[in-house]
């Protein structure tokens, strides 16, 4: 048995649909409701090398907040994108999956069973 954590927000049915999937497999799971804890600088930046993307690609680019912002300048560094999804975690593409160190963002939410595979 393995221990999993998903970055959840149980208001997104994908990522309701994708704890479900997770609940099935009988792990132990870490749920981690971001929107409220959202992760640090550090904890993200570490989940962006685990999932091998860029700031940017985790980001939900049709957030109202990403448009408000400006988070389309490709002036931005990987350091501000970073913190703008500290900031403001609802930026953050979701459910962020890991297990056994390879994490995956679970969309569509059945993906999270590639880390069964």
């Amino acid at each position: 048995m393995s221990r999993v954590c998903i970055y959840h927000n149980p208001r997104c049915s994908k990522s309701r649909q994708a704890l479900a999937l997770l609940e099935q497999q009988g792990d132990e799971l870490e749920v981690v409701e971001y929107i409220d804890n959202p992760p640090d600088s550090a904890t993200l930046s570490a989940l962006l090398q685990q999932l091998g993307m860029s700031a940017r690609d985790l980001m939900r680019k049709g957030e109202e907040t990403y448009r408000e912002l400006k988070l389309d300048n490709p002036d931005l560094s990987e350091a501000e994108l970073v913190q703008a999804m500290v900031d403001y975690p609802r930026l953050i593409e979701r459910p962020i999956v890991i297990r056994d160190g390879k994490a995956i963002v679970a969309r569509p939410p059945e993906k999270v069973l590639e880390l069964y595979a």
